[in-house]
């Protein structure tokens, strides 16, 4: 079978994280949700996404067998992964009516008029499904203990050292050339990831579950409360809680990040703080794209969305339920307002735009130091992003 992961409707919900990605890109628990799908299923995935992403995330379809679309806001669990195998073509999975897979053979179309003629089935397998940016965090101890199994099951961690104070050593994963030294890792209240080559420096603190991807380091004296994820090639220092970090992103001093996604290529600031919570305890509310308005989540607890390049100045305080935009960059006192565009310069005194070749300048470095290259793909798919935001920065 040749799988294809498809973006839906909540895609638009989950703006800004998904302005520079299929919704499948989307980290959530240890591994990004198509990294999910291709262990489980054993077999590579492509994607169907808007026109603009396409070339960075091209569609893959075969003539020779069945074409089965899975909908990339799902994560799998083993029950879903079964019932998407018995799809025969011109069948479809259905949760609550929401399409979660379609086998369409060797047809290359997919839409729901395709589907109106298939044989529906509803779906048993209680999946988690990711409808908000605040679903990342929430749902995230979840998929973190998920992956964990997933990722350990019948294989041997590597030892920790001596110097560290251990609670829980079973619940506790390091993968080859980790390193941790003279820390204390609690996995009492969940799993504990460590990936390779990671590093966890000495005085830092994890009260798991937490995972901390490949290529990524806890700086000295962190302190982290799960359920929290580092994705690969981050820095984080300071205190972290209920928080995901996609990857390529650097905390990496003192300050508060709390109930929190941020994207790739982002950097906060030295004594940068955000709330997550209101000082009425208040249900907080956030930007919506889609609606264009501020939206209730449900929560006591939300802090900051942050899309990918975004950057924050020195003591930069942000608001409960903040959503900071693509390639925003903040700085000077005070709060800015809760939400920042796409692509703005500036504080709480007021922003200008930043200019696509300032910020090309920038990229170009802050890759270059992951030994990356922002090629001109990365520089189309950012200018579209600049021309579709253009509207809230006036």
């Amino acid at each position: 079978m040749n799988y294809i992961l498809f973006d839906d409707s909540t895609r638009k919900n989950l703006l800004p994280l998904t302005f520079t990605r299929p919704v499948a890109e989307i980290r959530i628990g240890i591994l990004t949700i198509r990294e999910k799908w291709e262990k489980m299923l054993n077999a590579n995935t492509s994607t169907k996404t808007e026109d603009y992403l396409s070339e960075k995330y091209p569609t893959e379809f075969a003539i020779d067998t069945d074409n089965v679309w899975i909908n990339g806001s799902f994560c799998p669990n083993a029950k879903l992964v079964e019932e998407i195998k018995t799809l025969k073509p011109n069948q479809a999975l259905l949760s609550l009516n929401v399409v979660v897979s379609a086998n369409t053979g060797n047809n290359k179309s997919f839409g729901e008029d395709i589907l109106s003629d298939f044989t529906k089935f509803e779906s048993h397998a209680q999946a988690v499904k990711v409808n908000n940016p605040w679903d990342i965090f929430s749902k995230n101890g979840e998929e973190l203990s998920s992956d964990f199994t997933l990722l350990t099951a019948g294989r041997k961690s590597l030892a920790l050292s001596a110097t560290n104070q251990i609670i829980g050593v079973e619940n506790i994963f390091v993968e080859e050339g980790a390193k941790v030294e003279c820390a204390i890792l609690n996995a009492s209240t969940g799993p504990i990831y460590i990936g390779k080559d990671a590093e966890i420096m000495e005085g830092s603190i994890v009260r798991g579950p937490f995972a901390l991807c490949e290529h990524s380091a806890l700086k000295l004296g962190a302190k982290i409360y799960g359920p929290t994820t580092v994705g690969p090639h981050s820095r984080v220092g300071g205190e972290v809680n209920n928080s995901v970090i996609f990857g390529y992103s650097n905390k990496g001093h003192d300050g508060f990040l709390g109930n929190s996604v941020l994207g790739e290529w982002c950097n906060i600031g030295a004594d940068s703080n955000n709330s997550n919570l209101k000082n009425n305890y208040a249900e907080v509310k956030l930007w919506n794209y889609e609606k264009e308005r501020f939206v209730n989540t449900g929560l006591t607890f939300c802090g900051l969305i942050m899309g990918d390049h975004s950057k924050c100045g020195i003591n930069t305080m942000f608001n409960t339920g903040t959503v900071v935009g693509v390639n925003a960059n903040i700085f000077g006192s005070g709060f800015p307002r809760n939400f920042v565009p796409s692509f703005s310069w500036g504080g709480a005194a007021g922003f200008t735009t930043y200019k696509l070749k300032d910020a090309f300048e920038v990229a170009a470095r802050v890759f270059e130091r992951r030994a990356k290259v922002f090629d001109e793909v990365e520089q189309r798919i950012l200018t579209h992003v600049f021309e579709l935001t253009e509207k809230y920065r006036k």
